[in-house]
């Protein structure tokens, strides 16, 4: 099962992206509820490229769990900036996985 961008909006907010200056932090939500299972993830597919143009909503990253995978949207627009993590990496809820530099803010 794969849930929507839209479904995944509803998780990103002010715990999903940290904003400094027109530099934007993405953190990894909580998806689950916060159970054991779902407080880990791995990062199964990176659709963009560093220097890509994103507008909010996009396709970000997809990562799964045991349970799912889920689609993590771009908060707003920008460039992404930087990867910090890698296909197969294992993440945690509140990771910084990426950063978008943005002119929104």
């Amino acid at each position: 099962m794969v849930f929507s961008a839209e479904f995944m909006r509803l998780f990103l907010g002010a715990k999903g992206a940290r904003f400094m200056g027109n530099l934007v932090e993405i953190i990894l939500p909580d998806f689950g509820g916060g159970t054991a299972e779902t407080l880990e993830a791995i990062v199964s597919w990176w659709p963009v490229e560093v220097g890509d143009g994103l507008n909010t909503g996009d396709d970000l990253l997809e990562i799964a769990t045991d349970k799912a995978n889920f689609v993590v949207p771009c908060p707003c627009a920008g460039v992404l900036m930087e990867k910090r993590v890698n296909e197969e990496d294992r993440v945690r809820v509140g990771d910084v996985v990426a950063v978008l530099e943005t002119q929104e803010f």
